[in-house]
């Protein structure tokens, strides 16, 4: 696989290379295209495009399980921002959330 195709495979589906991605919302992306192809489906659908579709899911897939995920402090928070503004603030009481309104 080049960067190249990977490209190509994203555009085919929708996506950006600055897209954050979940592999559910590629299959999402992957099942919703392949029904609008379909031929059972659709009368004038193209079996060529369908090929197109599953050669694209193949290479996005290919690359996403080659990844390699670190689980330093600093990436978890660059991938979990709320976590991260907690941890950041988690010296404020009221962005802590240790503080509740007293209600009569």
């Amino acid at each position: 696989m080049t960067y190249t195709e990977l490209k190509e495979a994203l555009y085919l589906f929708g996506f950006h290379e600055n897209d954050l991605l979940t592999i559910k919302r590629i299959k999402q992306r992957h099942r919703k295209l392949v029904r609008k192809a379909h031929p059972d489906l659709h009368k004038y659908a193209d079996p060529e495009r369908i090929r197109q579709l599953n050669e694209a899911a193949r290479i996005i897939m290919e690359y996403v399980n080659s990844y390699r995920f670190s689980f330093s402090h600093e990436e978890f928070y660059r991938q979990i921002p709320d976590e991260h503004l907690k941890h950041q603030y988690s010296w404020d009481p009221i962005w802590a959330g240790e503080l509740e309104e007293k209600k009569d």
